[in-house]
């Protein structure tokens, strides 16, 4: 395994992590496997924001005697009601929620303290100008977490975030499909040797080029969520490029962003831990990916390529948002990830405000179906 430092945390993490939404609803001995093979394969980072007792239990009992070998991102914020998630920003709450995880894992502190789900101007207002930054703060000096982090998945807010000089580290969602410029061809136009993107600038979505930079520059280490895209990326039928990119391409993406300590791989089995593990012994032509997303623009008619020529929107709605929480929803319609479900509900407008204007769709360049696929949305998600 090979691990990278996260800022001036004095923690490293391995460049291969462990994402444990998939582990929900999984029995205990399942739990075991997944956690112990891990350990195993030298994976010391996990992202543990789901709120349910069951599952939090599970994992303590897998942690059980070897804690100290796994650093724990632990969500503050993270809440279900009737068993769904929810997030609340109500301190009474959140504390509750906080202290059970502390119980479950049979644990007296938390590596990373993560202020949860921060994407929206207003959630950013009552974390950080109210009494939940305060309570992790508070943490912190005491011990009870040793560092503290935030997830979002808006450039714009997480770097508001990142500018305050609070974060140690962010958990941010970066795959090809999230980053690519609208106009760009090529990711990767070539290596400056060391392994990092060079003029990287000029492909990516400025608003996450910035991101990406300032974290670097302010010691703000990324762990990466949606590595995979939900799987969307692997499948030949739903990826957004002229052919599917394997785990270990996806994940060499993510690695080559600046400031990426760890890509989080939701894995349900001891097979898909070393299926991720094995992009450590991948040569650099098999990790290579710049041959598939370099034919990103114009191969794509009909797909989402989330590049927002479609806005502005009457109706105020986030198409490329709304079509990516769809794309990832109908690789299973049946069993779709609860948090993809929360980050559409937390969208500011929804499918179903769709009025079929058809100014959308006269802006495309990729033709888009997008009143059908608002419709669909709606349909799907319930709003």
């Amino acid at each position: 395994m090979q691990y990278r430092p996260i800022g001036n945390t004095g923690i490293s993490a391995s460049i291969i992590g462990l994402g444990a939404e998939h582990l929900d609803t999984k029995p205990s001995a399942t739990v075991d496997e997944v956690i112990g093979t891990a350990l195993e394969q030298g994976i010391n980072m996990m992202d543990l924001f789901m709120p349910g007792e069951t599952v939090r239990t599970n994992i303590g009992k897998a942690l059980a005697g070897k804690r100290d070998k796994m650093h724990i991102q632990g969500h503050i914020g993270s809440t279900d009601i009737n068993e769904q998630y929810d997030v609340s920003r109500d301190l009474g709450v959140c504390k509750k929620y906080f202290e059970n995880l502390l119980r479950c894992l049979h644990t007296d502190y938390i590596d990373f303290g993560m202020l949860f789900f921060i994407d929206s101007e207003k959630s950013f207002t009552q974390v950080f100008e109210g009494e939940i930054l305060k309570y992790a703060q508070d943490l912190k000096k005491q011990g009870t977490i040793r560092a503290i982090g935030a997830s979002s998945h808006n450039p714009i807010i997480a770097r508001r975030m990142v500018e305050t000089g609070i974060l140690d580290l962010l958990m941010f969602s970066i795959n090809p499909a999230f980053d690519m410029a609208p106009r760009g061809v090529n990711v990767l136009d070539h290596l400056d040797g060391q392994g990092k993107p060079f003029g990287y600038e000029k492909n990516l979505d400025s608003d996450r080029a910035t991101l990406y930079r300032l974290c670097e520059q302010r010691g703000v280490g990324i762990t990466v969520m949606k590595t995979l895209g939900a799987g969307k990326l692997l499948s030949k039928e739903h990826t957004p490029f002229s052919r599917e990119l394997t785990v270990g391409q996806c994940i060499h993406y993510a690695l080559t962003r600046p400031a990426v300590v760890s890509t989080l791989i939701g894995c349900s089995s001891a097979a898909q831990v070393h299926e991720a593990v094995g992009y450590l012994d991948m040569d650099d032509t098999a990790r290579d990916y710049s041959g598939i997303i370099e034919q990103y623009q114009g191969s794509f008619k009909g797909n989402c390529v989330y590049c927002n020529h479609c806005l502005p929107c009457p109706q105020g709605i986030n198409i490329a948002d709304v079509n990516k929480y769809l794309d990832i929803a109908v690789l299973d319609e049946k069993a779709v990830p609860p948090s993809i479900t929360q980050h559409y509900k937390a969208l500011n407008s929804h499918g179903s405000d769709c009025i079929a204007c058809g100014s959308c769709e006269e802006r495309c360049p990729f033709s888009v179906p997008v009143i059908k696929n608002m419709e669909r949305a709606a349909a799907l998600f319930g709003v």
